[in-house]
């Protein structure tokens, strides 16, 4: 049985994430001085990714 082409990892391997991953996200905000430390890392505001 061949593999359907929707699940071949070669494609994907350097498409950009439209998703930040929580350490992204935090990353974000403290630059952007919206998160300091002790604040807590759930429920944070959601965020886009910078454009290049």
């Amino acid at each position: 049985m061949s593999q359907h082409p929707s699940l071949r990892a070669t494609k994907t391997s350097g498409a950009k994430r439209n998703v930040l991953k929580r350490f992204e996200r935090i990353a974000l905000l403290k630059k952007r001085g919206l998160w300091k430390p002790g604040d807590r890392i759930t429920g944070l505001p959601k965020t886009k990714p910078e454009t290049l």
